[in-house]
């Protein structure tokens, strides 16, 4: 009997099925020869949904063309009164210093050599209808009658959250999905449209002040709850637009935005029907509080259902593409690599970052929503928002997105301010050199 104990031992040791054990089964992937037709089907199904989730985030307009077309005519002001539109037209450079970008994907060699020699104007609208008609303009789509003319415009997901690598000139090169457009001067843009009067219909304002609101924003800005609240400045009188986000490494972080509207297919139907103006369904009675949000109650657009529905039909392939979005890693020469090192320690003890930035999401797993009171500023942002509260946000990729300041409303110029911020509110006494060293870790991330 001892003798048969003692052998049963050992086969449980060899196997690793003892405590202790250092020899567990590892449960990698199995070879690709041996998947079974269900793991076949899940491997089959997930490149279908990040294929069709691509297309939607890069070029579905849900067609929002009929609101941004069809009611405002922005179409008008791009084509010029040359072209059958209005004024003298949108041409490429004046498009780019609106922070719209080229992908260089679409565009032909021949017209990219045109571009480089200057036999092709960029300060002539007519060169924009060309970049329309190639599909190559980021986040927009032209729709052209049988004789070429522009009869109306869309807007996708692109427009705020893709950029271009700038390879071939600023404004123009491959796409980088997923990267916030802090470029991009959304107000200035919809504020060239002829006819502005559905914004006026629906906060209740003249046009004028429509277009002193939409310039205010400036770029890399937008203003997601102007249409449930009407709040469009700040009680320091500066505006109430937030900072475009990064729709990159969501992938287990449990809220989108900065203010905790909701999960991502919550914020993807939110901002698809509601503020692209897509034919789409969204859904939220919190938007009936006539207190709270009296331009929603009033229009009725916590409760929007349309046919054809162009926005449900796409939510799980796009959710299912955003998710697959990494967040990009920093160039190496972009930060101090000995002085990361420290600052990776500082983040995970003395300086507390990761009590609430936890590795490797830096966000909270489970509900990462803190009152303004809990990160020492105030509450205007979060009180917008059905929460009432701010999200902790993700922190990988941070590099991407400087440009504009850090936080929603970029009240810190830079990683140090943000720094310095938590260094006074916390009562951390870090010195110089550990500021910085964090500095150069967030950097890295």
């Amino acid at each position: 009997m001892k003798k048969f104990l003692s052998g049963a031992v050992s086969v449980l040791l060899a196997f690793g099925l003892l405590p202790g054990c250092s020899s567990a089964p590892k449960h990698d992937m199995a070879p690709r020869q041996s998947l079974t037709g269900h793991d076949e089907e899940i491997i089959d199904y997930s490149k279908r949904m990040i294929e069709e989730g691509r297309r939607v985030f890069r070029y579905e307009t849900f067609d929002s063309e009929q609101f941004w077309g069809g009611q405002l005519q922005l179409h008008k002001a791009i084509a010029g009164e040359k072209n059958g539109g209005v004024g003298k037209g949108l041409s490429p450079n004046m498009a780019l210093q609106l922070g719209l970008k080229v992908d260089t994907q679409y565009l032909p060699s021949v017209l990219l050599e045109a571009i480089k020699n200057t036999t092709i104007s960029l300060d002539n609208p007519d060169t924009t209808l060309a970049l329309l008609k190639a599909n190559a303009v980021v986040g927009v789509t032209g729709f052209f009658d049988k004789k070429g003319r522009l009869e109306s415009v869309g807007i996708q997901c692109a427009l705020c959250h893709s950029t271009v690598d700038n390879w071939f000139m600023q404004g123009i090169g491959k796409r980088q999905d997923g990267w916030a457009n802090r470029d991009l001067d959304v107000g200035a843009i919809v504020a060239l449209a002829p006819n502005l009067q559905p914004f006026s219909d629906l906060l209740g304002v003249n046009i004028a002040t429509v277009k002193k609101v939409l310039q205010s924003w400036g770029p890399g800005r937008y203003d997601a709850e102007l249409d449930k609240d009407g709040k469009a400045f700040r009680p320091d009188g500066k505006p109430a637009a937030t900072l475009l986000p990064p729709a990159f490494g969501l992938a287990g972080v449990n809220l989108h935005t900065w203010t905790g509207f909701g999960s991502i297919p919550y914020w993807n139907a939110y901002v698809a029907t509601t503020q692209m103006h897509g034919t789409g369904t969204f859904f939220d009675t919190r938007f009936n509080d006539r207190q709270r949000y009296p331009v929603a109650a009033r229009a009725g657009t916590g409760n929007v259902r349309s046919v054809p529905d162009k926005v449900a039909m796409t939510q799980a392939p796009l959710h299912f593409y955003q998710l697959s979005i990494p967040a990009p890693k920093p160039p190496a020469d972009s930060f101090d690599k000995e002085a990361a090192g420290r600052g990776e320690k500082l983040f995970n003890k003395q300086a507390r970052c990761a009590s609430c930035h936890v590795p490797p999401l830096f966000t909270e797993p489970g509900n990462n929503l803190h009152a303004a009171n809990e990160i020492g500023i105030d509450d205007f942002q979060a009180l917008r928002s059905p929460t009432g509260k701010y999200r902790t946000a993700p922190l990988a990729g941070l590099w991407t997105h400087q440009k504009g300041g850090f936080y929603h409303d970029g009240r810190f110029a830079n990683l140090r301010e943000v720094v310095d911020h938590y260094d006074d509110f916390l009562r951390l006494s870090l010195s110089d050199q550990q500021k910085q060293d964090l500095v150069e870790y967030l950097k890295s991330l």
